[in-house]
């Protein structure tokens, strides 16, 4: 996975000297025709049934996550539907349709399912920005400071 590194001051503390974070480059996501076809390859699964049968789930999870309902994605996790709330001190004031608000989409891996990615994943520098200018390289940041 690319990361590019970041100088960024703590928003907790502007006084304190900025510091370096390393930042995600995800990249592109690929078409959806490709996805299918690499997750079907060497199967006897047609990359068309694959299509419908996200489109059949989509409906379904539409469905159940409007109702508050969580939706398995088999052996990779979940789907649940998360928000937030301001609170009153008398149970008869509270409005849902003004006291509930950010509603979102929250995937909840399986143990199994984030363990397997995370012990895959590999961390290579593709960069650095600072000051504005954007660095192919760590190595190129270097020579010029």
């Amino acid at each position: 996975m690319k990361y590019k590194l970041i100088q960024k001051v703590n928003p907790n503390n502007r006084e304190e000297a900025p510091l370096w974070y390393a930042t995600p480059i995800t990249g592109e996501a690929e078409e959806a025709d490709s996805a299918t076809r690499a997750a079907t390859a060497n199967t006897t699964t047609a990359p068309i049934e694959l299509t419908a049968g996200l489109v059949h789930l989509t409906e379904y999870a539409i469905s159940k996550l409007s109702k508050g309902e969580p939706v398995p994605l088999g052996e990779m996790g979940d789907l649940r539907i998360t928000f937030r709330s301001k609170g009153v001190a008398d149970i008869n004031e509270f409005n849902p349709n003004t006291m509930i608000y950010e509603a979102r989409l929250r995937f909840v891996p399986k143990r199994a399912f984030r363990n397997a990615i995370i012990q895959q994943i590999t961390f290579e520098n593709a960069g650095v920005l600072a000051d504005g200018i954007d660095y192919a390289s760590l190595a190129a940041y270097r020579k010029a400071n």
